[in-house]
């Protein structure tokens, strides 16, 4: 009998009892905005940037409303301006480039190595463009590059990282938190993310500027003072007046589910690394089937796994999503010629002009993602690697 997975990829476990309790008790005193507080009272959401800032190791931290508005708000906290070239992944998905084109500057495509990874010998390259004055780094999927040498590239250049780490909150380089070797780290607290807060986003830097900047962006207006996890108000003096509000400020009512999630992300990044083991186990010795290699300097979350079929025809690809998908499968491609879903590519964002990039367009073509939700037992996941196996397999042989 032919097996078939019947679960769901895109439901997640969940809300914490804690957190459904916390944010009950928001809605029963009707404080949601984060600067309505009582008296004597912490808001929800200045306790949740203190704790965030202490799990990753930063000196200041502000929540806002999606990981595309944190950034963007990193972009014009570091002076971004328009017409400014802002260099970034060219396998990444689409509020990246979207982030940088809102502020109408230019985003420059970088390569995509087999790996997954940025192409550091093409970010070599680019970062002498001498309107290239910011990286906004993609760890796109989890997939965590060569952080010492990529930060060696940019300082010798002068050219400031953001890390987009919207797929990495838990994961780290050589014992260091994604999110803290550049200059500012953005996070994601979106659905499908390591923390469910529906939407909303984290910023951390250590760069008491950028942060008092990024607070008065976010629209503090002048109740900076309530914040936990930032600088000082004779910082606030020499930005606030220069600065314009972008309002995105982060609720109580997210900060309030959010806090129970983040004190469990250690067990949860354990949970979900077991299940892609299990997977990538399952995927190994495929024909036709290249399993993405991590450096094992770098801490992953495995929440999704990704696959290369390398050089085949586009037809065939096509044939092995509809024969997984006939099994229950969920498999996304990037490799397509139209963006579906949210498998858009750098060729796909027709608000740039970005020349071919062959080397990549030939990585990107291979790329299969997959979503690996924690309601998944370690059973579904052992299932879920055969059934691809052996439609990979059938095709690859036919």
């Amino acid at each position: 009998m032919t097996e078939r997975f019947t679960g769901s990829f895109t439901q997640q476990e969940p809300i914490p009892e804690e957190g459904i309790e916390a944010a009950l008790a928001v809605l029963r005193h009707g404080r949601l905005h984060r600067y309505n507080t009582a008296p004597g009272e912490t808001a929800e959401t200045a306790l949740l940037e203190q704790e965030f800032a202490e799990l990753v190791g930063a000196k200041y931290c502000l929540a806002v409303a999606s990981g595309g508005y944190a950034l963007g708000c990193a972009l014009r906290a570091v002076g971004v301006k328009p017409g400014d070239r802002v260099l970034t992944n060219a396998f990444t998905l689409a509020p990246v480039p979207g982030a940088i084109a809102a502020l109408g500057a230019e985003p420059v495509f970088v390569g995509v190595t087999e790996s997954l990874t940025i192409d550091l010998a093409d970010l070599a390259e680019k970062v002498c463009d001498p309107r290239a004055k910011v990286l906004m780094l993609s760890h796109m999927r989890g997939h965590l590059c060569d952080m010492d040498r990529l930060m060696k590239i940019c300082t010798a250049a002068g050219v400031t990282v953001i890390e987009d780490c919207a797929h990495t909150m838990g994961a780290a380089w050589d014992g260091v938190p994604s999110g803290r070797h550049g200059r500012v780290g953005c996070y994601s607290t979106q659905t499908y993310k390591h923390a469910n807060s529906g939407e909303g986003g984290l910023l951390v830097t250590d760069d008491e500027e950028v942060a008092a900047r990024a607070i008065i962006l976010s629209g503090s207006y002048m109740l900076y003072e309530r914040h936990l996890a930032a600088p000082g108000p004779e910082v606030f003096e020499r930005v606030k007046y220069h600065t314009p509000n972008v309002s995105g400020r982060m609720d109580n009512l997210r900060a309030a589910i959010l806090r129970p999630q983040l004190r469990a992300l250690e067990g949860q990044v354990a949970r979900w690394n077991a299940r892609y083991a299990l997977v990538e186990d399952g995927l190994r010795g495929v024909p036709g089937l290249t399993v993405i290699e991590r450096d094992p300097r770098g801490r992953f979350v495995g929440s999704s796994i990704q696959f290369l079929l390398l050089d085949w025809a586009p037809s065939r690809v096509r044939t092995v999503l509809e024969r997984c998908a006939a099994r229950g499968v969920e498999l996304k491609w990037f490799g397509g010629g139209e963006p579906v879903g949210f498998t858009s590519r750098y060729d796909s964002w027709r608000y740039v002009e970005a020349p071919p990039m062959p080397l990549t367009d030939r990585v990107l073509r291979g790329i299969v993602d997959m979503r690996l939700p924690l309601t998944f037992s370690e059973d579904d996941c052992a299932l879920i690697a055969r059934i691809i196996r052996a439609e990979v397999g059938a095709v690859y042989q036919s």
